[in-house]
């Protein structure tokens, strides 16, 4: 016999599904995605699928632990608790000294709202984001807003353009309308360096230099202007008109191509795809804001799209992140009193750290992400982390990051915790059911904190789970009451199917604000020739593996020719090297990898020996505050003897 349950997901992931959950009388739980949700449509990704593994693996973090002259001591909820309040209260006189440094390991309106008790205090807090912060920003400063078409709206394209997403590796669901869009006449053109799995999803494959993505636009859209196909409608909407023309005049056509490694016929293909009366649906994926100048490869593909032709049209559009949570009020969870507090860029929070003074960092609250592991320049970020006398992780397994903190507090996971996620992808907001009860005295992020604010002197109130349900619902967007999303389980906000009609945009002067530069591309420094790509794996998001799920050495991927160039070769350990750091890999061979890229997957665990982050200089983008995690360069070298230390 089994139990039925109706949730949804709360990993980092666009789709946000709704699961069904069938749960045995052993508690065996069997996940599939909901049939009766609109978007989901009874399927779902093999991330999820496995996550029941992760729920009841035996190395979870099962109590509250202090470290103790190097040791681990199990303690109680209450001395943790009291523990974190009494050096809470001892910097509450210079709350700058504390340091919030959340993440999105899991969604969810509770989830953000942790931040609350942070922000009451006034403690420092980040800014940016490890992920799509250079995108989101591109976004708005080119439409005033971040809105997608509505993704079923990609089955009235004629043509899909993707600018770099991997379809077999990411959303499952788009994938899945890409595949639909085929099947009823639409065209395919996949524009990424290789190491994605979008040939079954393509039409036509052009490979492009790493991080160059914004000199293909541009050459694009300059045959477009050249050849006065631009809508004079589309020229009296933007605002710089000139001075973007005037920029791209300064580019010849082949110096721009040369500048992204594509041919002149290969260029006067996808111009023939944009310029052919369309409609023609343009996705940006992650992985191209991921440079120094990720944020001007976004807008001058939004500038392709919109000069096109393709932008307030069904069929058209450019596609990005949707803001998870703008279908919900999250006003609750910001303190009432205007304060100014101290920022760091997430990106380089390590550095920020290790240079703060007036005061210092003295105490720093981690959760929802393995920082450590995740971010760039590990190296420093120990050496960030060393300096802080007193830091507190919120986990669930003893991750690199958990490994340097000095108190650690288990947590809940997915399905062991109610919630209201949104989705960054779709309209529709969701009821997220507990149906697994927690390990051991794992609790969520949020009793946590509210426990917490009960114990300073004076108390930090903060908001019943019920009552900042209610306030989440309280949107413009919605037309629901908690009651009815605990029954229903999902609801749909009120979002136009196809945003900037009539080319009216969300700017005050309703205009589409183009880049005014174009920026050149550095060269590779000297000695170090290939770009390290540290892309998305298959079957596990960032770094949320099982602890026991690792490999000696990790795998770095490269074009047959460039290993014959270095004389490496496959399936034989050699080492990447960077200024940063140096990691031992073994080498494989990858058809269609653009010759200047080496390949690792994200996420390796650094005490398993993987952590490409080790090798990657705390660099931002040229918007949002993002991390430039792809505009590291390295070399590659074999080694004798493949049991030598890394040099």
């Amino acid at each position: 016999m089994t139990d039925s349950f109706v949730t949804a997901c709360t990993m980092d992931c666009p789709d946000a599904c709704s699961l069904l959950v069938e749960k045995d009388l052993q508690g065996m739980l069997r996940i599939r995605g909901n049939p009766d949700h609109p978007f989901t449509r009874g399927f779902t990704c093999a991330k999820i699928k496995r996550h029941p593994m992760r729920l009841r693996h035996p190395a979870r973090i099962l109590h509250p632990m202090v470290r103790r002259q190097g040791n681990w001591e199990t303690i109680s909820w209450d001395e943790a608790l009291d523990l974190c309040a009494e050096k809470v209260q001892e910097l509450r006189h210079e709350p700058a000294s504390l340091l919030h440094l959340p993440s999105d390991g899991a969604k969810g309106v509770l989830k953000r709202g942790v931040g609350l008790l942070f922000d009451q205090l006034g403690s420092s807090r980040v800014r940016g984001s490890l992920c799509d912060a250079a995108g989101y920003t591109a976004y708005v400063r080119d439409f005033g807003s971040r809105e997608n078409h509505r993704a079923e709206d990609l089955l009235s394209a004629r043509t899909i353009v993707n600018w770099g997403k991997d379809f077999s590796r990411s959303s499952v669901h788009l994938a899945a309308l890409v595949r639909k869009a085929r099947k009823v006449g639409a065209r395919v053109f996949s524009i990424s360096p290789g190491g994605d799995g979008n040939g079954s999803f393509s039409d036509r494959i052009l490979r492009i230099r790493p991080g160059t993505d914004r000199f293909l636009a541009a050459a694009v859209i300059r045959q477009l202007v050249e050849q006065g196909l631009v809508p004079d409608a589309v020229a009296c909407r933007t605002r710089n008109w000139n001075r973007f023309s005037e920029e791209l005049s300064a580019w010849s056509s082949s110096a721009l191509l040369s500048r992204c490694g594509v041919s002149e016929p290969e260029a006067r293909e996808l111009f023939q795809w944009y310029a052919d009366n369309g409609p023609v649906a343009t996705i940006v994926g992650a992985g191209i804001q991921r440079y120094q100048y990720g944020g001007e490869n976004v807008r001058f593909i939004n500038a392709l799209a919109l000069v096109s032709g393709n932008v307030g049209r069904s069929g058209g559009g450019s596609y990005f992140h949707l803001h998870s949570f703008a279908n919900l009020d999250l006003s609750w969870s910001k303190s009432s009193e205007r304060r100014s507090r101290r920022t760091f860029a997430t990106p380089r929070v390590a550095h920020e750290i290790l240079h703060a003074h007036d005061p210092k960092v003295r105490m720093l609250w981690m959760n929802g992400s393995n920082f450590v592991n995740q971010a760039p320049n590990i190296r420093k970020t120990l050496q960030a982390f060393e300096s802080v006398p007193f830091k507190v992780v919120v986990e669930a397994f003893m991750t690199d990051t958990a490994d340097r903190a000095d108190l650690i507090l288990p947590c809940t996971l997915m399905l062991e915790q109610e919630d209201i996620v949104g989705s960054y992808l779709h309209p529709y907001i969701q009821w997220v059911s507990a149906v697994s009860k927690p390990p051991g005295e794992a609790r969520d992020d949020y009793t946590i904190v509210r426990d917490l604010g009960r114990r300073l002197d004076p108390p930090i109130p903060m908001p019943t789970k019920e009552e900042a349900f209610r306030a989440s619902l309280d949107s413009p967007v919605l037309e629901v009451s908690l009651e009815t999303l605990r029954r229903e389980r999902f609801a749909e906000a009120r979002r136009p199917d196809i945003p900037y009609e009539g080319l009216r945009f969300a700017h005050k002067d309703g205009l589409f604000h183009l880049p005014d530069t174009l920026h050149p591309e550095p060269e590779p420094p000297t000695g170090y020739p290939l770009r390290l790509l540290t892309l998305v794996r298959r079957n596990t998001i960032h770094s949320q593996r099982l602890p026991d799920s690792r490999r000696t050495v990790p795998t770095a991927w490269i074009s047959p020719e460039t290993l014959k160039t270095l004389g490496v070769e496959a399936g034989r350990q050699g080492t990447l090297t960077s200024p940063e750091g140096c990691m031992r890999v073994v080498t494989q061979e990858l058809d269609g990898l653009h010759p200047e890229v080496v390949l690792c997957r994200r996420g390796g665990w650094l005490k398993h020996g993987e952590g490409a982050n080790q090798l990657i200089k705390d660099r931002l983008t040229d918007l949002g505050n993002g991390a430039a995690f792809y505009d590291q360069y390295v070399r590659l070298e074999p080694v004798e003897e493949e049991d030598a230390p890394c040099p």
